[in-house]
């Protein structure tokens, strides 16, 4: 007789899926003897800067001010219709071992039951296979980098 767990997985992904939608980082709720506390990690990438080159026509007394290019919103990687997304919070992985090779980078090309990366959710590793033929286009995560529900993991072209 296999033991079930005391945990409602299903209560855990709606708990992570009010944080994401919410923009808290993070939760707690506590039911009798139970405390489940559900946290992301928020993480803020540098903003790429590009040097304004200066005029030929008019000099220039001082130097430019630096132009800051912005990065693409997140909200339109969620809705972009080759996206991968994460089915689950847990910790992604892009290779089997850390000496092995990824399974895919960006230009690799995929066919649909391929596996792309590894969502390792209470110590159970879980497979991340690609839903469609096509190539992988950009990569937004990181070996090792914790991930959101619903986050978008790749885009598949």
């Amino acid at each position: 007789m296999a033991k079930q767990s005391p945990i409602d997985t299903e209560f855990v992904r709606e708990l992570a899926l009010l944080v994401s939608e919410t923009g808290l980082s993070e939760i707690e709720v506590e039911k009798g003897d139970l405390k489940i506390r559900v946290a992301r990690t928020v993480t803020v990438a540098a903003p790429a800067t590009v040097l304004a080159a200066p005029v030929a026509a008019a000099p220039v007394a001082a130097a430019s001010a630096p132009v800051v290019a912005a990065p693409p919103a997140a909200a339109n990687l969620k809705d972009h219709p080759g996206a991968v997304k994460s089915p689950m919070v847990g910790t992604a992985y892009r290779r089997p071992s850390p000496d092995a090779k990824a399974f895919v980078d960006v230009g690799s090309s995929v066919k649909a039951g391929d596996r792309l990366f590894l969502v390792e959710a209470m110590k159970t590793f879980n497979d991340i296979v690609a839903p469609k033929a096509g190539v992988v286009s950009a990569i937004f995560v990181d070996d090792g980098q914790p991930v959101e529900y619903d986050e978008p993991m790749c885009v598949i072209e």
